[in-house]
């Protein structure tokens, strides 16, 4: 199924994001994930990609897995800086061949050891986008990254969206929301979004916050901020697991009850690999999220 028609059937629509594990642990570990994630029913999952594509091959198998064994839809990302047209035309007629249709267009991060990424065909995601639709026209739904306090490599907010839109223009289908924890600064991203004739669904992505250092380092790398509430959380719960687990459950929760009340089309769940995290939150919400949206109220 297109993800693109998952948003015009469903409201809301509740996914999830889980990622491969390291090359010296076996697939089987994040089948276990998944076989904990799959009787929440997921509208669809996500299979995140490593730092210049270090899990590709991995992300294709664990994407064809969630659609032949567990009959959850798919969303592969898909990195492009360093790759050749060759590499990223492999990947495509991979995904193609085991009837993946959904695709994550990302630009990616050079690789964690400092290598040099070198020159490549692809800049940007925009240039991933319209290679996609160049090579293999009506055969993916495409979604793309934004980011609600702005890209980290951008130098303002206005030039960001104007890049998100160029995104969009090439053939975007649903933007997906870096992890934000202040909920207005996504009802503001999604306002401007709207006045730049961004029409398209943009969803929320929210990742709990089970572990202080985990956070930090995320943070320190997206350029997130943490309002005083998330701050006053690490701070006190820090050095007891358990009572964080129960705060950071608890605050994720009450940010998608307020994100699906204003009118959110989707939740992005990023998991972590911990599907008793997504279990306690899907747990929280589940009257909220029979209720449904009101498409009355936010188009996004």
């Amino acid at each position: 199924m297109f993800i693109r028609d998952i948003y015009s059937d469903r409201n809301p629509v509740i996914s999830f994001e889980i990622f491969p594990p390291k090359r010296d642990f076996p697939l089987e570990t994040v089948y276990e994930t998944v076989e904990a994630l799959h009787d929440l029913e997921p509208d669809f999952i996500s299979v995140t990609y490593g730092a210049g594509g270090s899990s590709r091959d991995r992300t294709v198998e664990i994407a064809s897995e969630l659609k032949c064994r567990w009959k959850i839809t798919p969303l592969a990302h898909l990195t492009c800086l360093g790759s050749s047209r060759e590499e990223i035309d492999g990947v495509l007629g991979r995904l193609e061949d085991a009837g993946i249709r959904n695709v994550l267009a990302l630009r990616g991060d050079p690789p964690g050891d400092g290598a040099p990424v070198g020159e490549g065909p692809f800049r940007y995601a925009a240039d991933l986008i319209s290679h996609i639709h160049e090579k293999a026209p009506g055969k993916f739904s495409v979604a793309a990254a934004a980011y609600p306090e702005g890209h980290v490599e951008c130098d303002s907010p206005e030039r960001d969206i104007e890049y998100l839109k160029r995104k969009v223009d090439r053939g975007v289908d649903i933007l997906m929301s870096q992890l934000f924890f202040d909920n207005e600064i996504f009802f503001r991203f999604a306002e401007n979004l709207d006045r730049a004739g961004i029409n398209v669904p943009i969803v929320a992505g929210i990742m709990p916050i089970l572990k202080v250092s985990q956070i930090s380092r995320i943070v320190s790398l997206c350029g997130a901020s943490i309002p005083p509430g998330s701050a006053r959380l690490m701070a006190r719960y820090e050095n007891s697991p358990e009572a964080l687990y129960e705060a950071g459950i608890s605050y994720a929760t009450g940010q998608i009850v307020d994100l699906l009340a204003w009118g959110v089309r989707g939740i992005h769940l990023y998991t972590m690999n911990r599907p008793d995290a997504a279990r306690s939150i899907m747990e929280n919400i589940t009257s909220v999220r029979k209720a449904g949206g009101t498409r009355e109220i936010r188009e996004f």
